[in-house]
């Protein structure tokens, strides 16, 4: 019986793991660059091998609609665009409620990684709306709340029909039932007075003793007009000159004084679920930076995402015609090579290792 020897036996078991890592490393050519009319680049892929490992399993390609979508733990995003430049991309869920459409709400979860390489914008805002009084954003956090452009939570309710539902009554927040509120607290726009003549009770937006119903408005007409001191928002201290949250707006016919709100950003629902913020919904929208002077219904509904890029040497294998890529089995960084020949540098090096 003949018998291999050593140096034939260690050059076979050779070429046969280099033909089993070569059946596991992709080539450049099995990395595609588009879904639909969205480019894929470096640092994402659809493709298992491909980009940045950090970035691994984010994104899928439906074969069939040709949509890029961003994959979360609690569902997929439909991807609208991706900036390259500036390291940002937008998504649209359609799930979420937006000026037009209302949908039951969901929380939004992102991946601990995810959080921290791709988290959203910072100036993509969220909006709590139809929040009880009880809210822990309209006590304990209320610093989380703020106003953007010029805009306040409340334009939502006024503006958008989908919103306004919340002031007639349609889909009352159970929390909104309780006549009182925290003491020393009120809900409204400061000296703002229903102008009425007649002697009608009126929702003033002045100072109250009790919060929600808690007190008396002056009506500004010349009848006797007395309401509950109640306005249009989230509340503020009592005496306190920084009012943001309300118009103090009357409000007339059969509608309900719009119920508390809040402009908040991730962090705020990251930490808590939207039973812990007692909101029965919420929107978010982006480029608010771009927003001054423009109404919700011309908002961009939706999230943006900013990307950070690993510093993983991938413009030298760009240079030399390869695509960056890694090792599915030990992530390890890879140039992917048109002619398959993949390096762990650049393109036109037969090796797999250095």
């Amino acid at each position: 019986m003949n018998h291999l020897s050593t140096p034939t036996c260690f050059l076979t078991l050779s070429v046969l793991l280099l033909t089993f890592l070569h059946l596991l490393i992709p080539s450049s050519s099995e990395c595609r660059s588009q879904c639909g009319t969205i480019p894929i680049h470096y640092p994402f892929s659809i493709d298992d091998g491909c980009g940045a490992p950090q970035f691994r399993n984010m994104f899928t390609c439906n074969t069939s609609s040709l949509a890029l979508f961003f994959i979360t733990p609690n569902g997929n995003y439909k991807v609208q665009s991706i900036d390259y430049k500036t390291q940002t991309l937008t998504v649209y869920d359609p799930d979420m409620s937006t000026c037009t459409v209302l949908q039951p709400h969901h929380d939004l979860r992102l991946s601990d990684i995810q959080y921290a390489i791709i988290p959203p914008s910072s100036d993509t805002v969220f909006a709590l709306l139809n929040c009880s009084v009880d809210s822990p954003i309209l006590h304990r956090f209320s610093s989380l709340c703020f106003e953007f452009a010029g805009h306040k939570c409340q334009e939502l309710y006024s503006s958008c029909n989908s919103f306004r539902i919340f002031t007639t009554g349609g889909l009352a927040n159970p929390g909104m039932t309780n006549s009182t509120g925290p003491d020393g607290y009120f809900y409204g726009g400061g000296n703002n007075f229903n102008n009425n003549n007649n002697n009608n009770t009126g929702f003033g937006g002045g100072v109250t003793s009790g919060g929600f119903g808690g007190g008396v408005t002056s009506g500004g007409g010349g009848g006797n007009n007395m309401g509950p001191g109640v306005g249009t928002g989230m509340e503020t201290p009592l005496g306190s000159s920084n009012n943001n949250m309300g118009s103090g707006a009357p409000i007339g016919g059969n509608e309900m004084p719009p119920p508390p709100c809040c402009f908040t950003g991730y962090s705020t629902v990251k930490v808590m679920s939207m039973d812990i913020l007692d909101c029965t919904h919420f929107t978010s929208f982006y480029d608010v930076d771009k927003l001054r002077g423009v109404t919700p219904m011309d908002w961009s509904y939706g999230l943006k995402f900013s990307y950070s890029v690993p510093d993983m040497g991938c413009q030298r294998c760009t240079k030399s015609g390869g695509s960056c890529g890694f090792d599915v089995q030990t992530e390890a960084l890879l140039c992917l090579c048109p002619d398959s020949n993949n390096s762990t540098r650049q393109c036109g090096m037969f090796t797999f290792f250095n």
